[in-house]
């Protein structure tokens, strides 16, 4: 019986054949933290007298969630990130240099890499065939201290993607039906393996927003085979020697197999307060909106923003709306500045902010008033995300956002382009 990726991964780090079912010690290939949840971490080192890394060079401690600091208490806790990255020689991302995630994908993640994080949507990294995924921060601190973790091997929902997307429809689209359809905990500690003729000619870009999401289903991990396409986005981030081909054998074993034809689907949007509360978006067109937030690790990237700056070039946003533009990455906020999209974006009336998470967890740049509804292109809605549970969260792709940013309430972005 050949292996899932999930399978495959774990086998090569362990150094002997694993299955779903199995308890395994495993090493640990990048770690990761951010203002939120390093703090933790650093203080239950502290506390065992555990003040180390195993692997510095790629332990990373990143300030993206509130950066920069909104208070005097946050401004406390990025001093202790900060002081640990040079006591320990760990790698520090400061303010502005982007989220996470993206950093991740960019700089670190690899074809068959183990990478822990104390943060959910670690599972990001899955999408260049990494077994890449969220822990808690005192499992994640024993991981960088000790540089090895443990796992329970998943079983593994094979998600076979066929078809081509219609105009104005895409990954965001995908994911967010599949969350439906399986429910908010339907994969809960599954492996959601995507593959099938549409992922095979899939970019990057919309892979990491497949693979970002998988947690939003319970997921444990996200993981797309390591192909041409992974080997083309590791060059162009200037690191094609971490290319290696990944992929699961014909004959592994699968708890569950779904096919979604992508030819079928709509527009979708999750309508507050769960992510599986989704529908196809002529089902809450005219739904008034104040806030619209293009960003976080989902949708982030440089393809979001010329996606948004497409449907709003020569256009002025609805007068009663804000609309919020934050790139994932400074190398996304470069490139999209020397691509004019930047230019597009704040000519439409947008504000942008520097590379980082943003309101996207309720700290800063983007609370809600009291009723208010923003939509978002990031990943989570539940009541209180924006910082106030008075508020209304609805997620869509970056080009829902900007055609509901045009007509100031949830408008489908094919009436836009047509």
């Amino acid at each position: 019986m050949g292996q899932t990726l999930a399978e495959k991964i774990l086998s090569q780090r362990v150094g002997r054949p694993v299955r779903a079912g199995e308890m395994v010690i495993c090493p640990v290939d990048v770690a990761l933290t951010q203002d939120g949840t390093g703090p933790l971490a650093v203080r239950q080192l502290q506390k065992l007298d555990m003040v180390r890394a195993a692997c510095p060079q790629r332990t990373v401690l990143f300030i993206d969630h509130a950066a920069p600091s909104p208070r005097k208490e946050l401004s406390n806790d990025h001093m202790l990130l900060r002081e640990f990255a040079r006591e320990t020689g760990c790698v520090l991302s400061d303010v502005g240099a982007g989220v996470c995630h993206q950093i991740i994908a960019e700089e670190y993640a690899r074809p068959g890499d183990v990478i822990i994080g104390a943060d959910s949507h670690t599972v990001t990294a899955g999408a260049l065939g990494a077994f890449a995924t969220g822990m808690g921060s005192t499992d994640v601190a024993m991981g960088i201290a000790l540089g090895k973790t443990w796992f329970r091997v998943p079983e593994t929902f094979q998600i076979k993607v066929v078809g081509q997307f219609s105009p104005g429809v895409g990954a965001k689209d995908l994911i967010l039906h599949l969350i439906g359809r399986l429910g908010a905990d339907g994969a809960t500690y599954k492996a959601l393996e995507f593959v099938g003729e549409t992922i095979e000619r899939m970019p990057m870009t919309d892979r990491l927003t497949l693979s970002n999401m998988a947690v939003e289903a319970g997921a444990k991990v996200g993981i797309i085979p390591a192909d041409e396409e992974t080997r083309r986005y590791l060059a162009e981030m200037g690191r094609e020697e971490d290319w290696q081909p990944l992929a699961p054998d014909g004959d592994a074993d699968y708890e569950r197999v779904l096919e979604v034809d992508v030819s079928q689907l709509e527009p979708t949007v999750a309508a507050p307060h769960t992510v599986d509360n989704t529908y196809p978006v002529g089902e809450l067109a005219g739904t008034k909106i104040h806030q619209v937030f293009i960003g976080s690790c989902t949708n982030g990237r440089l393809a979001d923003l010329a996606e948004a700056a497409r449907i709003l070039s020569g256009r002025t946003i609805h007068p009663e709306v804000r609309l919020i533009v934050i790139p994932a990455s400074k190398r996304v906020f470069l490139e999209a500045i020397d691509a004019g999209y930047i230019r597009t974006l704040i000519a439409a009336g947008a504000t942008v902010l520097a590379p980082g998470c943003g309101p996207c967890v309720g700290v800063h740049e983007g609370i809600l008033g009291d009723g208010e509804a923003s939509l978002n292109t990031s990943n989570r809605n539940f009541q209180g995300r924006l910082g106030n549970p008075a508020g209304f969260i609805y997620l869509a792709s970056p080009a829902v956002a900007a055609a509901t940013a045009l007509k100031g309430e949830i408008a489908d972005p094919r009436e836009v382009l047509a």
